[in-house]
């Protein structure tokens, strides 16, 4: 069918690869860091223009018919009346809004009023918070303010020339605040509590539709977020959930319908293929195995792991709640973590090192079961992180998770999948593909483990972790469904 390519603008970098559009064969890649400051929360966004043009140096994007784009989530980009940028894009790590969001909260009658109304509950990182922060802080800014988008759509925008028509996916839009993946509709009503006045916003595109066509016939595919680009990428389906292992940690699947959780735990999102991806977050995940390192003064997460392969399941009795920051599921803002079980005999630096590990992966299970008591069905979790590379976890996820785990070999999902999203505008333009079933690229190559006898153990670690938690924290998941 010919040649597309996906680009993925993250918070740091432009990542640009180009395929193959009937079989996903990665043909070219292109590479450049974004010329910003790497923990800016305002960011011009010419340097994301700046960006991509040196990644797409040397001839990378000859012979392409069309881009998807993919870029970072939870950026806003305010436009005046003639297109002009009102200020620099206040991107998803600015948690200046934290304050503007538990007023939003209070300003529609609570939690329960926001995920009825959009499927998630204002948090400081969406751009209906960042909003509000910016009609109580910079008010004049605030009232120049004619049109709103986030990166990705911006850069499609940009792409296409600038025209008249600007459009976003349902998959950008579902994480603004103001766009429900439930009812597939924007809440202007939100966008006017939040700005303090209407604005115009984009048109959301369907999954295989076309932004448009650039003037030397280069067609723009919708594009959407990263967290939806990558699960395209990766090819996750209905029964597969994927576990994110960062410094904090997130559990998502694929769903066949919109969630509300009154509680707030569970964010619905929307994908890039016409299903859903509700997500749980966790704050506390790899930083939980990074603690416990400097505790043990190891030298690293790989030291860590080796030592606590020299455990037992259990780790002696010794259970850690690993809720450094406080957490959000269970929602325990103010706490602490705790540990437990502190015996002669648990007193040893394995016995720690595995807790650690059961810890994190017991708190991301929690996580799931938010998931799966609302009949979210997962046979398979796919692994993401540096972490997921550990031998401790992977020899522990499984039976702890109840399901398969896989772990993808390193690449670029959140760009396969942007170019995954072009080669299927492209089909569905020229009639090739159906819009109602993507390109069937073949999926990532990836590790494989099994629980197999191992389960019964697992349940049973997470057994002694559940009863800990609900002695030290009783009725924790108690609002959770």
């Amino acid at each position: 069918m010919g040649i597309v390519a996906g680009l993925d603008s993250s918070s740091g970098f432009t990542r640009i690869v180009v395929c193959d559009a009937d079989t996903g064969a990665v043909l070219r890649q292109g590479y450049a860091p974004h010329p910003v400051e790497p923990k800016a929360t305002e960011v011009d966004p010419q340097a994301w223009l700046l960006s991509l043009g040196e990644a797409a140096t040397g001839g990378l994007l000859e012979g392409v018919q069309a881009i998807g784009v993919s870029a970072q989530q939870d950026g806003l980009i305010t436009l005046d009346s003639q297109g002009g940028i009102v200020r620099p894009a206040l991107v998803g790590n600015d948690k200046r809004a934290q304050v503007a969001a538990a007023d939003l909260i209070d300003a529609l009658g609570g939690r329960q009023a926001w995920a009825e109304a959009v499927g998630s509950v204002p948090q400081s990182s969406q751009p209906v918070a960042k909003l509000r922060w910016l009609a109580r802080t910079e008010p004049e800014a605030a009232q120049r303010v004619a049109f709103v988008m986030q990166a990705h759509d911006w850069l499609v925008w940009q792409l296409l020339g600038r025209p008249a028509r600007r459009t976003t996916d349902r998959g950008g839009a579902s994480g603004t605040g103001y766009w429900s993946a439930g009812t597939g509709g924007y809440r202007p009503d939100l966008v006017e509590l939040a700005l303090g006045h209407q604005c115009a916003l984009p048109d959301v595109l369907g999954p295989a539709e076309a932004a448009g066509t650039t003037p030397e016939g280069l067609l723009i595919s919708a594009g959407t977020g990263e967290t939806m680009a990558a699960a395209f990428g990766l090819g996750v389906g209905v029964g597969d959930a994927v576990v994110s292992l960062g410094a904090s940690g997130s559990v998502m699947a694929v769903h066949h319908e919109a969630l509300a959780d009154q509680s707030g735990m569970i964010t619905s999102f929307a994908d890039a293929t016409g299903m859903h991806l509700p997500v749980v977050h966790t704050l506390n995940a790899v930083r939980a195995l990074r603690g416990t390192a400097e505790l043990l003064g190891l030298a690293d997460l790989q030291e860590l792991s080796a030592l606590a392969m020299k455990s037992t399941p259990g780790s002696s009795g010794l259970v850690l709640l690993p809720y450094l920051e406080g957490e959000r599921t269970p929602q325990l803002p103010h706490t602490a973590g705790t540990l437990t079980g502190l015996r002669r005999e648990s007193m040893k630096p394995e016995h720690l090192a595995r807790a650690s590990f059961e810890g994190m992966l017991c708190s991301l299970a929690d996580a799931m079961d938010v998931l799966r008591g609302r009949g979210v069905e997962v046979r398979r979790v796919f692994l993401l992180g540096a972490a997921a590379e550990l031998p401790a976890v992977q020899a522990l996820a499984p039976a702890i998770f109840g399901a398969q785990a896989v772990v993808p070999q390193p690449a670029d999902y959140a760009a396969l999948g942007a170019a995954r999203q072009a080669a299927w505008a492209l089909g569905a333009a020229q009639g090739t593909l159906s819009p109602q079933a993507p390109p069937a690229w073949q999926g990532a190559a990836a590790q494989v483990l099994e629980p197999g006898e191992e389960l019964a153990v697992g349940q049973a670690v997470r057994q002694q972790y559940g009863a800990t938690r609900d002695q030290i924290h009783p009725g924790a998941f108690s609002a959770a469904p």
